[in-house]
């Protein structure tokens, strides 16, 4: 299925709506002009330019690497592929936290120089100064709350998060201040299913999941993984659309082939 670029594009107020009437949010990552382009024609509601684009892009071991400038450039490629999709940024690692007036510069940045429509931070209480402030100059924001990948390091792991009465009150909690501030959704990943079901219940905002279970109002995954071109990461919740990884290994080896047998190019495709 194709979406004409005629379709009237979502927004943040179309989100809530959807949430309202019970129509699930697809949302999946992109990180340049092509894939967002197709994933955009396929009728995606929602592409999160994640700060995952330091793993499958840049091959680092976590997301902190990653630098503005970065997800800028990431973000502008994909900007200019979209006609219908709500484009949302990943404020990277050491742009907002601690400091409200970095992060407003920050979010400030990717909006003026990516044309993107929305950003996303990661935590609740301990960043709420911040995310109040780039809501105050008329940015929306996405609250990201469960498994973090920004803090692997304080974790030490990515195992599931908010297991235990204590850490599952506070995302509550956390959640319910996201709303409050102004954030137009949050992203719940990696908590039990029923907290994420409470939660969504909760909220007036749409929650979206990864592997947080089906009661949130959206599902989000990375397109390397669901796509199959990422082989090393196989986690319960990720579901494989295609197996990319072994259609490109076969196509190239067969350019190889081609060329050294000389194969390729034959008499029709030279001039």
């Amino acid at each position: 299925m194709s979406v004409e670029s005629s379709v009237r594009p979502v927004t943040t107020l179309r989100l809530t709506e959807m949430k309202q009437r019970g129509e699930k949010i697809a949302m999946l990552t992109s990180y340049d002009f092509s894939m967002a382009k197709i994933v955009d024609n396929a009728g995606i509601d929602v592409i999160l330019v994640g700060d995952s684009a330091a793993n499958v892009m840049a091959g680092y071991e976590s997301t902190l690497p990653i630098t503005l400038d970065a997800m800028i450039y990431h973000a502008r490629s994909v900007v200019r592929a979209v006609k219908r999709a709500l484009v949302v940024v990943d404020l990277p690692f050491g742009t907002y936290q601690g400091n409200s007036k970095t992060a407003l510069d920050s979010a400030i940045r990717i909006m003026k120089e990516t044309e993107a429509d929305a950003i996303k931070m990661e935590g609740g209480e301990e960043i709420l100064e911040s995310v109040q402030r780039i809501l105050s100059a008329g940015i929306p924001v996405m609250g990201h709350l469960g498994l973090t990948p920004q803090s692997i390091h304080k974790f030490g792991t990515y195992s599931v998060r908010a297991k235990e009465e204590a850490e599952a009150e506070k995302l509550v909690r956390d959640a319910h201040l996201l709303e409050e501030a102004g954030c137009f959704a949050v992203v719940l990943e990696k908590i039990p299913a029923a907290l994420a079901t409470r939660v969504s219940q909760e909220l007036n905002i749409p929650t979206i999941g990864i592997g947080a279970g089906a009661g949130c109002d959206g599902q989000v995954l990375v397109i390397h993984d669901m796509l199959g071109i990422n082989k090393g990461f196989s986690p319960r919740f990720l579901r494989r659309y295609a197996d990319l990884h072994t259609v490109m290994t076969d196509a190239v080896s067969q350019y190889v082939e081609d060329v050294k047998s000389l194969d390729f190019p034959n008499e029709k495709e030279q001039y």
